[in-house]
């Protein structure tokens, strides 16, 4: 148990720690580094050019270096237009699945900057998103969400457009027709050739579905608004709706619209919209046409697949690549910055080191000093229990022969033989005495010689009246063995032989050791009178052999029968 004046100055150590730690934390925070606003407004001004000039890998990496380098607390706008932008890039690409994560990741900057327009152009794009992946329901949810908002109607009328279209994917022509024809009569539709064209169109097209005999005027109609403009993509749609609309009546005909589309969505890099002409194209050919076209169409879908992919491993690496930059800064710029930290606090933090130092070595004075007493007096007591134990053996042993022994002398005639005789053998068995506690005492060896030592200590119990069997002693590499555990070895196997010779009456001693991979088996027999297991407490010699063997991690049974013998079985680790 520490003492308490010194827990008080270990918490008084722990305190000032604390709060130097702490204020390091307020100085990091208060002078982290702030983006400047014109260099956001430079990367996002780069990225714009960029991608009105359709070199979009190189936009996709500014709005991304916008992203990166905002403020996530004051650039809000900034991050959410970003990553719209680097959505909407990786839909035209064809990544969807890009695109839609992208664009999930924008929501949470777009809601916080309560940005209508921003909001308006995240469901459109997730409404795209869904569509290009059949995920319809999911389109539609987007699409009504943004038609819900508080926006101008050309908006909500494209929304409800996008909305038919849908329905015509999953074929509910007549949900598709309802919604066409509603905003057919649109004003800002019908002001607009370009929309008005589309419409007329899309209508055309479902009427095709339905076998509805308007279909033709509306495609017709359609087609001469778009040659006027002269739409390529606008063209293409036309095309290709006539040659669904011939397809069943006229092959002829179809295959010819067929091809008309096919060209005009060859001039408007529309890749998707050329497959399905040529898909067309092919249900109208046979023979070496459709061998042409099919070899086409097969092409055509690798350079597809090709190219989307490389846009997707592109923008994957851009975001990675930037993302690895930026940590990479950061930790330049943090060790720029802790530098410069450190060298304006060096002169206030060393005087509190110099508190803590000598805090800290007053503590491990007084803790040195704690413990050098503590261990003195384990060592005094030890030693003043070991003075007990010897003189408490010289009293009730060796004194007692002593008396006897001059009793003996005072009261016989030495001068006869018989007596003289029995003093010296009396004599005798005091210096025996004598030499035993003073073996049980001696410091042990723990050297090489330990097996000489040990074989010595075992054999001085071995006399005319008791037989003392040892086995496998030699077989043990002792050297191995730590010293603490030979030791306990030594005295446990004295402590033993001591009781067999005081108490047993043995005749025959058998003392076995044997090695396993983990641990060393000694066995003790003897042929004694035993004692009474049940009524056996652990005191004395039994208690101190027990105690060393579990401060070994050892373990020991005792197995004892009154005039059956004693034995005692222990063994510890390796």
């Amino acid at each position: 148990m520490i003492p308490k004046r010194i827990q008080f100055y270990l918490y008084i150590t722990l305190t000032l720690i604390v709060i130097i730690f702490s204020c390091q934390k307020n100085n990091n925070e208060a002078n982290q580094p702030k983006e400047t606003k014109k260099e956001i407004e430079r990367l996002i001004t780069t990225a714009d050019q960029f991608n009105k000039e359709e070199k979009f890998d190189s936009a996709f990496y500014y709005y991304n270096e916008t992203k990166l380098t905002a403020n996530p607390k004051t650039d809000i706008e900034k991050i959410a237009f970003s990553l719209l932008k680097m959505s909407e890039i990786q839909q035209n690409n064809g990544d969807y699945i890009g695109s839609e994560a992208t664009a999930t990741e924008a929501i949470q900057y777009i809601n916080k900057a309560h940005n209508l327009d921003y909001t308006w152009t995240i469901y459109r794009i997730l409404g795209i998103n869904y569509f290009s992946t059949y995920n319809f329901k999911a389109s539609i949810d987007c699409y009504q969400k943004a038609y819900q908002l508080k926006t101008d109607r050309k908006r909500k009328i494209a929304m409800k457009n996008n909305i038919a279209l849908v329905y015509r994917e999953q074929k509910k022509y007549k949900n598709a027709i309802q919604i066409f024809e509603s905003i057919l009569k649109e004003k800002e539709i019908r002001d607009n050739p370009l929309l008005f064209s589309k419409v007329l169109d899309n209508l055309g097209s479902c009427y095709t579905s339905v076998n509805n005999p308007l279909a033709s005027d509306f495609l017709h109609h359609g087609l001469e608004i778009r040659l006027k403009l002269k739409d390529n993509l606008g063209l293409g749609m036309s095309y290709i709706h006539l040659s669904q609309f011939y397809e069943k009546s006229n092959s002829a005909l179809s295959e010819k619209y067929a091809r008309l589309g096919y060209e005009n969505f060859t001039e408007a890099n529309c890749i998707d919209y050329r497959l399905n002409s040529l898909e067309l194209i092919i249900k109208n050919t046979d023979g070496y046409e459709l061998k042409k076209n099919s070899l086409k169409y097969i092409s055509l879908v690798d350079s597809l697949f090709e190219v989307r992919q490389k846009s997707k491993n592109e923008f994957a690496r851009i975001k990675y690549d930037s993302k690895r930059e930026k940590d990479e800064n950061l930790k330049l710029k943090a060790n720029k910055t802790e530098n410069e930290l450190q060298l304006e606090r060096q002169k206030n933090r060393n005087t509190v080191s110099y508190i803590i130092i000598a805090f800290t070595l007053f503590l491990i004075l007084v803790l040195y000093f704690y413990l050098t007493s503590r261990a003195n007096k384990d060592k005094i007591e030890a030693t003043y229990q070991s003075e007990t134990r010897i003189s408490k053996k010289l009293h009730d042993e060796l004194a007692n022969d002593i008396y006897h022994t001059m009793a003996f002398a005072e009261n016989k005639n030495l001068a006869l033989a018989e007596n003289k005789e029995q003093l010296l053998n009396h004599l005798d068995a005091i210096y025996s005495r004598t030499r035993d506690i003073s073996k049980e005492n001696s410091p042990i060896v723990t050297t090489e010689e330990y097996v000489f030592y040990l074989k010595e200590m075992i054999s001085g119990f071995d006399t005319c009246n008791i037989n003392l069997l040892i086995n496998g002693l030699d077989t043990i590499s002792w050297n191995d063995i730590e010293k603490n555990k030979k030791i306990a070895v030594y005295r446990v196997l004295q402590e033993l032989l001591v009781n067999m010779k005081k108490h047993s009456n043995a005749t025959l001693v058998g003392i076995s050791f044997k090695k396993t991979k983990r641990d060393i088996h000694i066995n003790y027999t003897d042929n004694g009178k035993g004692i009474n297991a049940n009524g056996m407490t652990f005191k004395n010699g039994l208690q101190n052999a027990e105690n060393r063997i579990l401060a070994i991690k050892g373990e020991i049974q005792i197995d004892a029968t009154p005039e059956k013998g004693f034995k005692v079985q222990f063994k510890f680790p390796i």
